[in-house]
C-alpha cells in the first residue's frame, strides 16, 4: 500500500497541476465539451482512487467537486466566474491534505463541511448570496446535503461513481484491483471505463518514475565516461593506425548516444514551470479587478530539470509583479486609450547555448518619479547622482533590497522583498536579468540562462601557451589572415576591424581581454585566427593564435571565487587532463564594449547607419586636401584599403586602379586635389553589387558616434552640410555625388530637390527597405532634408513599432523584400485603424505601368524608382504638403 500511496501522490499532483490550467481555460471558453470532458474525468480519477487507498477526506471533496463537474457537463449549470472559483478552491484543500499525506502517510484530522456543502448548495443550481448568476437557469438536482459530506449522493446520475476495478486500472495499472468494502461499486458505463483502461494501460507501458537522484548519479557517471573517452581518443591521435581505432571509434559513437540519452532524461518543458501561472493570474486579475491575458510563447523549450526548479519562483514573483505594478485599472486603461485587457506575455526560446526568458506587458511602465523619489528616501543615490542617470540605470534601483513603489502593502506586493531576490536567485545559476520599461508602454525582463552542467561541442582555441574553449553554438565561422590575404585586419584609432563580406566586423583580441604576455598579433605579420562568433543578433570576432580541434566536453560551473568574472562560463577537462577555461563570448563581448545596452536591447558598435530613437549614427572622419576634416557615414563603407600610387593607371583622364579582378575608378575629394607621385594613399571603397568606387584621402583620423544632425546645411557639391563631430566642425560628404563621378549613370538624377523639402522639420519618416546599402544611402538625405527618420530592415520590425504605439508622417517602403514583401506590407498598413491614414510611398528597382499598378492597388499613394533620390525627395514633400492640405 505504501508504494500505491506514492504512486497516487505523484500522480495526484500532476493532475491538479492540470486541473489549475484547464479550469482557468474552461472559463475562457464555457463551451468546449472536450476541454469539460478532461476536467470531469481527472477529477473522477482522483476521487476513486481516494476511495480505494482509504481516504475519505480526500474522497469527500473530490466526490463534491466532481458533482459539480457533472452538472456542468450534462448542461444543467453554467459555467460562471463563481462555480471555477469554488472547483479551484476544492483542489487547494486536495493539494494542502496531500502535501500533509506526503509527510505522514496519514490524512490530516480536520472537517471540510463548509466547502463541501458550498459545492453541494452549488450543484444543486442554488446561487449563492451575493451571486446571482451562480447558477444561472440550471434545473436543481436531488442532493442529501448533511454534515457528512459522504452522504452527499446524486441520486440522477448513478454512472458517475466507477467501480473501483476501472480506478485503479486508470492510475495503477500494474497493480492487482480488489474491491474494498469502503466505498460501494455503482454501476459504470461500459465504454468509459474501457476507454479508460486502455488510456491507463497505455500510459504506463510508455513510462516509468525514476528518482532524481538515480538520475543525477547517472548523469555524473556519463560525464565521467566522455572525459574517459576524451583521454583514449587524445591516445589514439598519438599512435595512429593501431588496432583500437576502430573499438575507440565505436566506443566514441557509443558514448555520444549514451550521453544525449542521459541530456535528454534531465531536460523538462519549461511549460512545466508555467502551468500555475494561468491559475494565479485569473486570482489576481479577480483580486484587482482588472482584466489580464497571459499569453505564453515557447512552452516547449526544454531546459535542465535543477533549472526548471530554481527559475520557478523568479517567474512567478515577476509574473505576479506584473499583474500588480505593471497592468492598469480598468479606468486607468480606458483613459490612456488601450484595450480593456491587459496583456503579459511569457516567451521562452534558445538563443546561442543560452535559454532566454521574457516577461512582458503593455501596462503602465515603471514610474521614473517615484523611483527616484524611493531612491532618495532609501539612501541610494543623491540629487545629482540621479541627475546624471540614465531612465535605464534608475529603473534598476527596483533590484535593491527593500526596495518597493507600492503605496501601501498588500497580499500582493508592498513589502520591498521581491526583485532583489529574484536577481539573487537568477545569478546563483550564473543567469543575468535585463530591464527595459516605458512609461506607459509596458516593462519587459530578460532573463538569460546559460549553461551550468552539460556535455557541449566545443571550439578549442590557442592564445599564448594558454588554450580555451568557446562553445560551438556560439561560433559562426572562422577567417585565418595570412600576409597576402584578401582578408587583412586594420586598425582604426587603435580599434582593429576586418571587412567581411562587405562588412566591417569589430574585433577583439583575446591576448589583450586575458593579459596574455606576448607579441601582438599585427605584429611581423605572422598569421592568426579570427573566431566570428554571434552574440544575439550581433557579431564580432576573436583573435586567436591557434586552433586545434573540436571537442565534447563536460561543463562545470565556474568556482564562487571567480564567478564574478564575466570572461568565463565554466571550466572543463580536456582529453590530456588539462584543466582549461571555457569563454563566455556574451561577457567578452561586454567587458570590450562591443555591446552596449540601450533601451531597445543590445546594440552592435558596427551596425552602423540604420537610425535609432537618439539617431545616433557612425561617422569615419578623415582628412582630404582641406584644413577642415570630412566625414562619411561608416557603413556605406566597404572597404578600408591602401593602394600605391605607383600602380595608378589613368583612361580618358580617369585615374584607375586593378582591383579584385576589375578596374576600380578612383575620384578625389575636389578637383584641385593633386595625386602625390609616390607612396601610398588610403582609398575608402564604396560598393554596390559589382560595382566599386575608392575615394582618395589623406589619411583616417577617427571612428566616432554622433547624431546625424545636419548643422548648417549647404548647395556646395559633393556635400550635404556642416555638423560638429566631438566639438569639432566637419564636412559630411555626399557619397551619392562622387558615386556619380565614378560610374556617370550609378544613379539616375533629375532636377534640384525643392525648396519645400527644407522646410520638413518635426516631420516622422519610417523607411523600410531590407538593403542595408539603400538604407545607409537614403537616411542621411532625408535627415538632411529635415526630416526624423527611422530606418528598418523589414515590415515585420515596423508591425511591432505599430503595435508599440509609434506614429510617423510617413512610410517608405521597399517593394521587394524576402521576409514580407512592400505590397503585403501596405495592405497590412491600410488594414489597421492606428496606420490606415499614414500616405505610403513605394520605392522599388522596377517602374513599368503594371508595377505602379499593382502598388496603387496595394494602398501605395505614389510609387518613385528607388534608385533616384532627387525625386523621391520631391515626392516626399509634394506627398506630405497634399496629405496636410487635405487635412
Amino acid at each position: 500500500m505504501d508504494d500505491l500511496l506514492n504512486e497516487f501522490l505523484n500522480e495526484t499532483k500532476e493532475n491538479l497541476d492540470q486541473l489549475d490550467v484547464e479550469l482557468v481555460k474552461l472559463e475562457q471558453e464555457p463551451n468546449n465539451p472536450e476541454l469539460l470532458g478532461s476536467i470531469f474525468r481527472v477529477m473522477h480519477t482522483i476521487k476513486g482512487t481516494c476511495g480505494f487507498l482509504g481516504l475519505p477526506r480526500l474522497e469527500h471533496i473530490a466526490h463534491a467537486a466532481e458533482n459539480v463537474l457533472g452538472r456542468i457537463r450534462d448542461g444543467k449549470l453554467e459555467v460562471t466566474a463563481y462555480a471555477i472559483s469554488m472547483i479551484l478552491e476544492s483542489l487547494d484543500q486536495i493539494k494542502f491534505i496531500i502535501s500533509v499525506l506526503e509527510d505522514t502517510s496519514v490524512e490530516p484530522e480536520g472537517e471540510d463541511e463548509g466547502l463541501i456543502a458550498a459545492l453541494n448548495q452549488l450543484a444543486s443550481g442554488e446561487a449563492p448570496a451575493g451571486d446571482g448568476d451562480a447558477g444561472g437557469d440550471a434545473a436543481p438536482t436531488t442532493v442529501a446535503a448533511t454534515g457528512d459530506a459522504g452522504s452527499a449522493v446524486e441520486s440522477e446520475q448513478p454512472s458517475e461513481t466507477a467501480a473501483p476495478e476501472a480506478v485503479v486500472s486508470e492510475t495503477v495499472a500494474a497493480a492487482p484491483a480488489p474491491k474494498p468494502a469502503k466505498v460501494p461499486a455503482k454501476a459504470v458505463e461500459a465504454k468509459p471505463a474501457a476507454a479508460a483502461r486502455d488510456d491507463g494501460d497505455k500510459n504506463a507501458n510508455q513510462s516509468i518514475r525514476v528518482g532524481v537522484d538515480l538520475l543525477e548519479n547517472l548523469m555524473n557517471m556519463v560525464s565521467e565516461l566522455v572525459l574517459t573517452r576524451n583521454q583514449l581518443l587524445q591516445i589514439s591521435r598519438s599512435h595512429k593506425d593501431n588496432e583500437f581505432t576502430v573499438p575507440l571509434q565505436r566506443l566514441s559513437h557509443v558514448t555520444s548516444e549514451l550521453q544525449e540519452g542521459v541530456m535528454k532524461t534531465r531536460m523538462q518543458p519549461i511549460g512545466n514551470a508555467w502551468n500555475k501561472l494561468p491559475r494565479i493570474i485569473r486570482d489576481l486579475a479577480n483580486e484587482l479587478n482588472k482584466k489580464i491575458d497571459l499569453v505564453m510563447v515557447g512552452e516547449d523549450t526544454e531546459l535542465d530539470r535543477q533549472v526548471l526548479e530554481l527559475i520557478k519562483d523568479p517567474l512567478t514573483h515577476m509574473v505576479r509583479n506584473s499583474a500588480d505594478h505593471g497592468i492598469e485599472g480598468l479606468a486607468d486603461r480606458k483613459a490612456a486609450g488601450k484595450n480593456e485587457t491587459g496583456t503579459i506575455k511569457l516567451e521562452a526560446y534558445h538563443e546561442g547555448g543560452h535559454i532566454i526568458i521574457s516577461i512582458a506587458d503593455d501596462g503602465k511602465g515603471l514610474n521614473l518619479d517615484r523611483i527616484k523619489e524611493k531612491a532618495l528616501s532609501n539612501g541610494l543615490a543623491t540629487v545629482d547622482e540621479l541627475a546624471a542617470m540614465a531612465d535605464s540605470q534608475i529603473h534598476q534601483f527596483i533590484f535593491k533590497a527593500g526596495f518597493s513603489t507600492a503605496a501601501a502593502v498588500t497580499s500582493v506586493s508592498g513589502r520591498g522583498v521581491g526583485m532583489d531576490v529574484v536577481r539573487t536567485n537568477i545569478e546563483k545559476i550564473g543567469g543575468t536579468i535585463e530591464l527595459t520599461s516605458a512609461e506607459g508602454k509596458g516593462s519587459t525582463f530578460m532573463i538569460k540562462i546559460p549553461l551550468t552542467l552539460a556535455i557541449v561541442s566545443a571550439l578549442i582555441v590557442g592564445v599564448g601557451e594558454e588554450r580555451f574553449a568557446i562553445p560551438q553554438l556560439s561560433v559562426v565561422e572562422l577567417v585565418r589572415v595570412t600576409k597576402g590575404s584578401d582578408h587583412k585586419i586594420e586598425t582604426i584609432n587603435g580599434s582593429p576591424v576586418l571587412r567581411l563580406r562587405d562588412r566591417l566586423l569589430p574585433l577583439v583580441s583575446l591576448r589583450k581581454v586575458l593579459d596574455i604576455a606576448g607579441p601582438d598579433e599585427n605584429e611581423g605579420g605572422k598569421s592568426m585566427f579570427i573566431v566570428v562568433t554571434q552574440v544575439g543578433v550581433h557579431s564580432f570576432g576573436m583573435i586567436v593564435d591557434r586552433v586545434y580541434d573540436t571537442e565534447e566536453i563536460v561543463v562545470k560551473p565556474v568556482s564562487p571565487i571567480l564567478r564574478h568574472i564575466s570572461l568565463f562560463s565554466g571550466n572543463t577537462i580536456l582529453g590530456d587532463g588539462s584543466v582549461i577555461m571555457i569563454l563566455d563570448p556574451n561577457g567578452i563581448a561586454a567587458k570590450t564594449g562591443e555591446l552596449s545596452g540601450n533601451e531597445t536591447g543590445l546594440a552592435s558598435k558596427a551596425d552602423a547607419l540604420v537610425a535609432s530613437n537618439d539617431d545616433q549614427v557612425s561617422f569615419l572622419v578623415f582628412n582630404a586636401g582641406s584644413k577642415s576634416p570630412f566625414a562619411v557615414p561608416l557603413a556605406l563603407i566597404a572597404r578600408l584599403e591602401e593602394v600605391e600610387i605607383k600602380k595608378i593607371e589613368f583612361s580618358n583622364g580617369q585615374p584607375l586602379v586593378q582591383y579584385r579582378g576589375s578596374l576600380m575608378p578612383l575620384v578625389t575629394i575636389s578637383k584641385d586635389y593633386a595625386i602625390p607621385e609616390d607612396g601610398v594613399l588610403p582609398v575608402l571603397v564604396f560598393s554596390d553589387a559589382n560595382r566599386s568606387m575608392g575615394l582618395i584621402v589623406d589619411n583616417i583620423i577617427d571612428i566616432v558616434e554622433e547624431s546625424a544632425r545636419i548643422n548648417l546645411p549647404t548647395d556646395s557639391e559633393g556635400l550635404l552640410g556642416s555638423m560638429i563631430l566631438r566639438g569639432v566642425a566637419t564636412d559630411l560628404i555626399d557619397a551619392h555625388y562622387y558615386m556619380k563621378l565614378a560610374f556617370a549613370d550609378w544613379f539616375k538624377t533629375t532636377t534640384k530637390r525643392s525648396e519645400g523639402a527644407q522646410k520638413t522639420s518635426g516631420r516622422r519618416v519610417l523607411l523600410v527597405d531590407d538593403s542595408a546599402f539603400f538604407r545607409n544611402l537614403l537616411v542621411p538625405v532625408l535627415t538632411v532634408s529635415g526630416y526624423e527618420v527611422v530606418a528598418l530592415e523589414n515590415p515585420l520590425a515596423a508591425i511591432k513599432l505599430r503595435e508599440a504605439g509609434e506614429m510617423f508622417d510617413l512610410i517608405v517602403s521597399d517593394i521587394e523584400m524576402p521576409e514580407m514583401d512592400g505590397l503585403t506590407f501596405a495592405r497590412n498598413v491600410k488594414g489597421d485603424p492606428s496606420w490606415n491614414r499614414l500616405p505610403l510611398l513605394a520605392l522599388s528597382s522596377f517602374s513599368n505601368p503594371e508595377d505602379m499598378l499593382k502598388a496603387k492597388n496595394a494602398g501605395f499613394d505614389d510609387y518613385v524608382p528607388k534608385f533616384d533620390r532627387d525625386a523621391l525627395l520631391q515626392t516626399i514633400d509634394r506627398v506630405l504638403n497634399g496629405v496636410a492640405v487635405a487635412a
